[in-house]
């Protein structure tokens, strides 16, 4: 028998389908000649530090650093019966071989192996690369399945990107935690992401405004607005610092002749844009549906597991492989009617071969994955959720267009010239609407002006002041967010390390969006709208923390490293120990640091003497019980949490986290009917708690979900 264990367990049953695995059992499915059974997720972690010791069980500064010579695993408790499951049917006698079909990633690579080595299993192994779940994509990837050792350098990745976080959370968050006496988290790339956030408070905070004016000419049939032909900056040549100087430029020129002095028309070639990465679909979903990262994420997923619409979505590639010029074009064929009108009008070579450009194929630019697209079969457009149709939409169109010729226009520049003063005018006039075509309902309006030629001669009608004022910079989105860790790094002095760091940033398109989650969820931000700011407890921990942790350059250094030991390029043992190296820091520092911050009140870190804080703000909940240790819950601002924090239980609800999703505040009412039912209805909807999320599942189908994971883990 051969055992297939998959990421999930949908995922699992799609396979047991196509390999006809009909015969159901307790967490698999079995046929012919394969047996199917899956994980939920990861079920096997490292283990805590009191489980490794249990003198760690409280936190104690001299106990620090933390630095195994090797962390050991456990099984997670609430997933422990399908791993039990997994464990007997992996080390059957009749079990020949195994099949990894977890995610074609690092994390999928992790869960598997971890799995695999707690339950002690010799048995050889394949490995199932797909990148979606159509069955003629699972049957061809059964058909081109490789050893797994051709994977070992990507586990040794992922093993070492696991045990690096585990080092330098335990150790910094601790650290902080003892010398700050409030509950810290840090984290390798959370952390330099929230000083992004802190960065742009700052810029915002201390932005003074500045006044200036503006000056319009009427011509009669065009307008022109005043500006300084010395001044090469294109924003600032038309602002004028004083009124006095506006009025008497508006003075002057009102009702005087005026002379055109050129009119230029510049030919400008705008290509269709590139395929969607995951970052680039979740950028552009944000800006255009109002998204969030995560939304977008779990969206995609569901439109790759469920839905078989799209292909694998955790990518950070935008180019497809030369080898799927012919599935492209069968997949162009496939989409559902509604796209065809846009398919007919590609411009097909010879009336019927596919134009084929290096914007689109390039092996040279494929990773692991190639770019998100659409499936060769028809997704069943009419019964996607609203949420999933609009994606898929974004995507099926970006698929299109690609094949699409270029939008062309000419770009229009008058200046006129009255009384020596100068007006510039600029136009608009599309040539070729190229790609654009596919995207009628954002068709821009042409700015026309009427045929100008140097020398024509006008009179100035009326000259018009107004009165502007400078902006601050705006606040992240999750669409700038997500582009700023894309390319942190990029404004590193270090131009050898800049170059470096091309390409790596903060985390990589499938954890950036948990990444901007966690910051909300552990209060470090927060949402208004579609703006995620710094909060003040953020902004503190900013000022405290050494740049080593907080600035882009250590992470790129990290993700860059990580990239080379998947690639066979690093030692892994040297990467630890400048893990190792980076833990011990912090914690010294952490120790030594004369810098003091001022937290907000909330759960703090007991301390007895005269030295302690006030908790005041923290008051018992009756009734309520913490359900991972039974001691009293007590409640504060911003959550209800175990009164036995002190000794590490970080059983945690915040009190907004539904809030973003139009779901309610969360008050003693809600969260005890919560712990005793598992689900609360109200007349808004359904908050339910499952699998260590909460979540709010409003009535209205249109409108967003949300959710967040509860801190939930015993240190």
């Amino acid at each position: 028998m051969i055992v297939v264990v998959a990421e999930k367990p949908s995922v699992g049953r799609d396979i047991a389908r196509v390999l006809k695995c009909r015969e159901k059992g307790e967490g698999y499915l079995k046929g012919e000649n394969y047996l199917v059974t899956w994980a939920m997720g990861h079920l096997v972690t490292l283990c805590e530090p009191d489980e490794i010791d249990e003198k760690y069980k409280k936190w104690r500064m001299e106990d620090l650093p933390l630095l195994p010579e090797h962390i050991p695993t456990k099984v997670i408790s609430k997933t422990k019966a399908q791993y039990a499951v997994i464990k007997k049917i992996i080390n059957a006698p009749d079990t020949e071989k195994l099949i990894c079909a977890t995610d074609a990633g690092r994390e999928g690579e992790l869960i598997f192996r971890l799995i695999y080595a707690q339950a002690k299993c010799k048995k050889p192994v394949d490995r199932l690369w797909i990148s979606s779940m159509t069955d003629q994509a699972i049957l061809e990837g059964f058909a081109n399945l490789k050893p797994a050792r051709e994977y070992d350098g990507l586990y040794r990745s992922a093993a070492c990107r696991s045990e690096a976080d585990w080092l330098v959370g335990m150790n910094a968050s601790r650290a902080f935690t003892l010398r700050f006496n409030a509950l810290l988290s840090i984290g390798r790339v959370q952390t330099p992401t929230l000083a992004i956030l802190v960065k742009r408070h700052h810029e915002i905070k201390d932005f003074k405004p500045e006044e200036y004016y503006t000056v319009t000419a009427d011509f009669g049939d065009y307008s022109g607005q005043w500006f300084s032909q010395s001044d090469t900056d294109e924003k600032k040549s038309v602002r004028i610092p004083t009124k006095e100087k506006a009025d008497g430029i508006a003075k002057l020129v009102q009702g005087k002749p005026s002379r055109v002095l050129s009119a230029a028309a510049e030919q400008k070639t705008e290509y269709p844009p590139q395929l969607y990465d995951l970052t680039s679909l979740q950028r552009e979903a944000n800006k255009k549906l109002g998204f969030t990262a995560d939304k977008t994420l779990k969206t995609a997923q569901e439109l790759y597991e469920k839905w078989k619409a799209v292909t694998y979505p955790r990518t950070d590639s935008r180019y497809l492989p030369t080898d799927m010029i012919g599935r492209a074009k069968l997949t162009l064929e496939k989409l559902p009617s509604d796209y065809q009108s846009f398919v007919t009008h590609i411009p097909w070579k010879d009336g019927e071969k596919l134009p084929v450009h290096k914007r689109v194929f390039d092996n040279a630019k494929i990773s692991d994955h190639h770019a998100i697209i659409p499936t060769p079969e028809t997704a069943p457009v009419e019964k996607l959720p609203p949420d999933a149709a609009k994606l898929y939409d974004m995507i099926a169109r970006r698929f299109i267009a690609v094949f699409y010729p270029p939008h062309e226009y000419d770009a229009i520049r008058v200046i006129t010239e009255s009384e020596k003063q100068t007006f510039k005018t600029t136009g608009r006039t599309v040539r070729v609407n190229g790609w654009k075509d596919v995207y009628p309902f954002e068709k821009e309006e042409d700015e026309k002006l009427p045929a100008l030629q140097p020398g024509d001669e006008r009179t100035v009608l009326k000259a018009a002041v107004r009165k502007e004022t400078t902006k601050p910079p705006a606040p992240h989105t999750d669409a700038s967010l997500l582009a700023a860790m894309e390319n942190a790094g990029k404004e590193l002095d270090d131009e050898k390390l800049r170059e470096q760091m091309k390409g790596s940033g903060l985390g990589t398109p499938a954890t950036r969006a948990s990444i901007i989650e966690r910051l909300l969820q552990v209060g470090y931000a927060s949402r208004r709208g579609r703006a995620i700011q710094a909060t003040e407890k953020g902004v503190s921990l900013i000022a405290i923390a050494p740049p080593e942790i907080a600035s882009p350059e250590t992470t790129g250094k990290w993700e860059l490293a990580l990239d080379e030991i998947a690639r066979d390029q690093r030692d892994t043992q040297r990467f630890m120990d400048g893990i190792k190296r980076l833990s011990t820091f912090l914690v010294e520092y952490a120790r030594d640091t004369k810098t003091e911050a001022d937290f907000p009140e909330e759960m703090r870190r007991g301390k007895k003497g005269a030295g302690a804080r006030k908790t005041s703000s923290i008051k018992a909940v009756e009734g309520i019980a913490c359900p991972l240790c039974g001691k009293p819950v007590q409640e504060n601002s911003k959550a209800f949490g175990c009164s036995e924090w002190r000794n590490g239980c970080h059983f945690t609800l915040w009190k907004d986290g539904l809030k973003r999703g139009g779901g309610p505040l969360l008050n003693e009412k809600l969260v005890k009917l919560l712990l005793e039912n598992g689900a609360v209805q109200g007349s808004t909807g359904q908050i339910a708690l499952k699998n260590g999320q909460v979540s709010f599942t409003p009535k209205d189908q249109d409108a967003p979900t949300a959710s967040f994971a509860i801190e939930y883990r015993k240190n």
